[in-house]
């Protein structure tokens, strides 16, 4: 198969964006970063893109009047650069239609927890204040909801005593990191499958074929090398 043709999202530090543009130099994920772009200037994702030699776009989203025209200067840009996959690495706005409809289901998302629970911003504060005593990270592909599209793997982190937003940011981003780049390695091996709605309108179905659905649990430091994906994980709406 080709190298996936990528268009990274960024709206901040770009860590992420940092793993991905590691795994392709290291040989470990099979794509290209055709295009970083932000709705941000100044931040230090695009930095990261244009030491790695790869184009930048920062395109400002309070220069437009309504988010579908943001999505459809967005649509244009990632189709100049070449990107054929989207990958939404720490972007701080939801997609419309005019987006999604330009990618379906090419639309990939790092989310801080377990979903579907905590979805949405500051996803590691509210697991604390919630109480639970595990929690992760989730790479699912991205429909019209927030953090409502299916899931593709996830890796899973303690909440350990003493933890603070920080500390606890902190572990599970290190999962992030590892758990992004192995499921864009699996859609690279043309393992991701969609199938159509049953009726119409009604809900595809996305499998990743031959992942185990076993759920790691990492503990600290690095990320094991046996951090579990989910198989046969959700439904995306038509179009989406």
């Amino acid at each position: 198969m080709p190298p996936l043709d990528l268009g990274v999202l960024i709206s901040g530090r770009g860590s992420n964006l940092q793993a991905i543009l590691d795994a392709i130099a290291a040989g470990r994920l099979d794509a290209r970063v055709r295009l970083v772009l932000s709705n941000r200037a100044d931040v230090e994702g695009l930095a990261r893109a244009e030491r790695a030699g790869v184009p930048t776009r920062v395109i400002a989203h309070r220069d437009f009047a309504d988010r579908d025209s943001f999505d459809a200067a967005a649509v244009d840009a990632l189709r100049e650069a070449g990107a054929t996959w989207v990958v939404l690495a720490g972007f701080m706005r939801l997609l419309t239609t005019t987006f999604l409809d330009a990618f379906p289901h090419r639309v990939v998302n790092i989310h801080p927890s377990l979903l579907p629970s905590f979805p949405g911003v500051d996803a590691q504060q509210q697991a604390l204040d919630h109480g639970v005593r595990v929690t992760g990270c989730t790479v699912h592909l991205v429909d019209a909801g927030t953090d409502t599209g299916p899931i593709l793997a996830q890796a899973a982190v303690p909440v350990l005593d003493g933890d603070d937003r920080d500390a606890l940011a902190a572990r599970i981003l290190v999962q992030e990191h590892a758990l992004l780049i192995r499921a864009l390695s699996w859609i690279a091996e043309g393992r991701l499958q969609i199938a159509p709605p049953d009726v119409p309108g009604g809900r595809a179905r996305a499998t990743l074929a031959g992942v185990e659905t076993a759920l790691g649990l990492a503990q600290n430091g690095p990320a094991r090398g046996d951090v579990g994906g989910v198989g046969e994980v959700g439904e995306v709406g038509e179009g989406a």
